[in-house]
């Protein structure tokens, strides 16, 4: 169980470089405990006293020689107000590995201990400074790669999942409430709830979180990226459409065709989100080992691929490989490029076949660039509507969405055997699972182990 907030910590004070590694302009050093002002006054030499929230300008000295090392601003801020809901100093020295070692050797001495990975962040979530999944939120700010990323981490760091659970969890205590008390009080003329009523409380609990669960099909892509792959038979200007996209030259450009013969990647950002791009071997019978082993690669990547390209020739109708090729993509995010329509249009019979399988058709000309900016938008509009999403709060990790599909399976047992008119000491089994999986999203029934695996993943100093 997550502790009570108002619990003090018998923790030991901890300290660690809070800025990346290697040289900057600034560097912090973080110290947070019950210890940090005593052990850090030592080292400063102080124009007027550490004050809450207030920054001091300070000489840093060498406890060794006691000379003054370097200067700079000293923060102090006193629990609960603060990141971890304990007392934090942090001292913003200039930029320098063995100033900033020294500074964090002297807090050794004085008593402190060196912090691990995410600890400063898993006392914030200790103390309830914040949920688990905005502990989470702070190791994705960090990973941003793209500012939209960094938009969706600051959301869910606000606590935006957390407000699209709360009323969901109110509306399963509430129910769990209303069958215990039923239980409980049965002697008391307290009203059993009728199956009819169990069942459509929790149906409407399920449709409330369905939407939820659905989430980390876009979540999952805004945190880790995609994969796409461009794929088609040679010399349908897969490496042209490759370049248009990233914007230089990247894929080398013959009118030979089976000039890609290996896996060409670039990494890009569509609409904020990162796309490792891949630009594959054309597929036909092999007229070598070498061409053999790149159309397999391309085969392995177009299985694995989130997003998928097949570009055809606008002025040659698809040939049965690419007609098969095409009925596998029909369930998949995949996109029909016709491309060279700066040479020709497809025929009737071409644009037919496409037409029936129901994909998504765009024209271009990677020589001169039209129909690129049309592609980019088709291929956004798949990723998903990011508003909403973004908004509300989504799933953003395997663990998240782990959490509220096992939240629904309990709740769909939990509805199964109050169908069957199962006693409802059974059904509550089934709804207090529900209620201990949902719980676990925020961190409020994790176990400790997952808790140390979900920190150890972060860097030292947060």
């Amino acid at each position: 169980m997550q502790p009570d907030p108002h619990v003090v910590f018998e923790n030991e004070t901890i300290v660690a470089i809070a800025t990346p590694p290697g040289r900057g302009g600034i560097g912090i050093v973080r110290l947070s405990g019950a210890e940090a002002t005593r052990i850090a006054e030592p080292m400063l030499r102080l124009r007027n006293p550490l004050a809450p929230a207030q920054a001091r300008f300070a000489d840093l000295l060498d406890l060794e020689t006691q000379e003054k090392l370097d200067e700079g601003v000293v923060t102090f801020f006193a629990a609960p107000h603060s990141y971890t809901g304990e007392d934090v100093v942090e001292v913003a020295a200039h930029g320098s590995p063995v100033i900033l070692e020294t500074l964090v050797r002297q807090a050794l001495r004085g008593g402190a201990r060196l912090a691990a990975p995410g600890e400063f962040t898993q006392r914030a979530f200790l103390s309830g400074r914040i949920d688990l999944t905005q502990a989470e939120a702070v190791r994705d700010l960090i990973e941003a790669q793209t500012l939209y990323q960094a938009r969706v981490a600051a959301q869910q760091l606000q606590g935006a999942l957390s407000r699209r659970i709360k009323p969901i969890k109110e509306g399963l205590v509430a129910l769990i409430a209303l069958l215990e008390a039923g239980i409980d009080f049965a002697e008391d003329d307290v009203d059993v709830l009728p199956s009819g009523e169990i069942l459509s409380r929790i149906e409407e609990i399920c449709g409330l979180l369905q939407p939820v669960a659905d989430s980390f099909a876009h979540g999952r892509i805004v945190h880790a990226g995609l994969m796409l792959a461009i794929v088609g038979r040679p010399n349908a200007g897969k490496s042209s459409l490759f370049n248009r996209i990233v914007q230089r030259e990247r894929a080398i450009v013959t009118a030979t065709p089976g000039t890609t013969r290996d896996l060409v990647t670039e990494r890009v950002s569509l609409g904020g989100i990162p796309v490792e791009l891949v630009d594959t071997a054309g597929m036909r019978e092999p007229s070598d080992e070498a061409e053999r082993i790149g159309i397999r690669k391309s085969r392995e990547t177009l299985a694995d691929a989130d997003m998928v390209l097949l570009v055809l020739d606008a002025t040659a109708g698809p040939d049965q490989d690419e007609m098969e090729l095409l009925a596998t993509l029909v369930q998949r995010r995949a996109i029909v490029v016709v491309n060279k329509s700066d040479l020709g249009h497809p025929s009737a019979a071409m644009e037919e076949a496409l037409g029936d399988l129901g994909l998504p058709v765009v024209h271009t000309s990677a020589l001169s660039g039209e129909g690129v900016g049309e592609l980019k938008q088709t291929m956004l509009a798949m990723v998903g509507d990011r508003t909403v999403e973004t908004e509300n709060g989504m799933l953003t990790s395997l663990r998240q969405y782990q959490a509220v599909t096992a939240t629904l399976e309990a709740l769909s047992a939990a509805g199964a055997a109050a169908g069957q008119n199962i006693p409802h000491e059974m059904v509550l089994l089934d709804l207090y699972g529900a209620l201990r999986h949902l719980d676990s999203l925020t961190g409020e029934t994790t176990s400790d182990d997952i808790l140390n695996l979900i920190f150890s993943t972060f860097c030292i100093g947060k």
